[in-house]
């Protein structure tokens, strides 16, 4: 089925926009925009965001899950060890990765509750948050995204899967992206098999699709199509938000058996089978690329939006369970390869955060160094160039239960309760987080201490 084809009646108009856009920038270069070299070649992107994706819950970490595709791309890309989420949660962690922000800032730390009551209504709160912290239930379209800023360089954004940053009237289409598929108002789906959503479909997509259709693949073959098919002069932005492998824990039939068989049960044999099926869809996207034969000229990025929601060991901690702060709920995957920029098969343990997409996408994107001080990332093109960047605090936010706030400061982290609490680790030498090092006199707890309280109170809302 060529999905590209069947919504290209819709697109027409977007494609016809997007050219007169970028016909109108090429001519008229807004003051203090930046602008290319005759000598710089734009890069496609492509962005595969994967949900509730833990950073053991890959091949090459964890031999319980086979995952080939991503394997090999880690030969021929820059692993990011330590990559981190700023609010570790579905939906601010989506609008750090748009925004550059985090998401304290703009007064989301906590997802957007999919029911219809929240549509106009600006904050929801959670039952047993101990300080009852208003969260926004939209991401304000006054917010510059990735997309817009990308199209200010000339490319076309095109967007598939789950986006759960507001509803109807504030999806990618109203954010800067071209065209969407497979976008909905849900956080995940009922059943990764059709008819997928309960509710919240507003685009009707599902009704091109019957029984046995599995949403990874139908999603999949959209990314497929729109790459096979892509005929634009202008490069293209692919953002590729999976549902996968967020709950509910529904693996694909023909991959179950062979976990069950492993010995894994229940829903363990359906997350590895679900994880299998999302590789195989990392696979697809990249044979697609290299047939369409824009292989060395397109930077591909994988990254998870928060750790898993099983066991994340040796990481401590995941997306549920009170320490969504400790390791395994916080860093994530992140793999980038720049052909004939990265060095193929290398790693680095510099922190970083899904904020830094943000830079660098516009930076891969204009071929000059961005600066904006609205935003908090920094961009990794100098990682990726194998240079450093400056040393810096990465800062957290939880709002749910005890465990609120972090801070990670080269080795170190410093972890903050309501109730008063403190934890100190050295994540370097102690990746399992089991030995608290807080009282025990080292004069990081209280430099950590005062650099929290400082970003407390200059950024986060409620202690203004």
């Amino acid at each position: 089925m060529n999905l590209f084809v069947k919504h290209s009646a819709f697109m027409v108009s977007v494609f016809i926009s997007c050219a007169l856009l970028s016909c109108k920038v090429n001519k008229q270069k807004n003051a203090g925009e930046p602008t290319t070299t005759n000598t710089y070649k734009k890069p496609n992107i492509v962005l595969l965001f994967v949900d509730d994706y833990g950073w053991s819950d890959i091949g090459y970490r964890n031999s319980t899950f086979n995952t080939p595709n991503l394997n090999q791309f880690k030969k021929e890309s820059l692993d990011f060890t330590r990559a981190y989420i700023p609010t570790p949660t579905c939906s601010p962690s989506r609008v750090s990765l748009l925004t550059g922000k985090e998401s304290a800032r703009l007064e989301m730390s906590r997802h957007v509750p999919e029911e219809e009551l929240f549509i106009n209504e600006k904050y929801n709160l959670w039952p047993t948050d101990p300080v009852q912290r208003p969260s926004i239930n939209y991401l304000p379209l006054e917010e510059v995204t990735y997309a817009e800023e990308l199209k200010k360089h000339g490319y076309y954004n095109y967007f598939i899967g789950k986006w759960h940053v507001g509803h109807v009237g504030r999806y990618p289409i109203d954010q800067g992206f071209d065209a969407e598929f497979g976008t909905t108002d849900n956080g995940h789906p009922k059943s990764y098999y059709f008819p997928f959503f309960k509710n919240g479909d507003p685009r009707n997509f599902m009704k091109d699709y019957k029984e046995g259709d599995y949403l990874t693949d139908v999603l999949t073959d959209g990314a497929v199509d729109f790459i096979k098919n892509y005929d634009k002069t202008a490069p293209f932005m692919l953002s590729f938000w999976y549902y996968s492998v967020h709950g509910p824990s529904v693996g694909r039939k023909d991959l179950l058996k062979k976990y069950q068989d492993a010995g894994l049960e229940g829903k363990y044999a359906h997350h590895a089978a679900m994880v299998e099926a999302m590789d195989a869809s990392v696979g697809r996207v990249r044979k697609a690329i290299k047939e369409k034969g824009i292989e060395d000229n397109t930077v591909i990025i994988v990254l998870s939006d928060q750790g898993g929601a099983y066991t994340n060991a040796p990481l401590s901690g995941g997306k549920k369970g009170g320490n969504t702060l400790g390791e395994g709920g916080a860093r994530v995957p992140l793999l980038i390869s720049y052909p004939g920029v990265t060095k193929p098969n290398t790693e680095t343990d510099i922190p970083v955060q899904s904020i830094d997409i943000y830079p660098t996408l516009v930076e891969l994107a204009s071929g000059k160094k961005y600066q904006n001080d609205a935003i908090q990332g920094v961009s990794l093109l100098p990682l990726l160039k194998g240079n450093k960047i400056a040393k810096r605090n990465l800062y957290f936010l939880r709002s749910y239960e005890d465990q609120y706030a972090a801070v990670i400061s080269g080795d170190w982290k410093l972890i903050k309760y309501h109730s008063g609490k403190f934890q100190l680790f050295n994540v370097t030498e102690d990746i399992s987080e089991q030995h608290d090092l807080i009282g025990t006199g080292l004069k990081i707890e209280a430099t950590l201490k005062e650099d929290i309280r400082n970003w407390e109170r200059d950024f986060v809302p409620a202690y203004k």
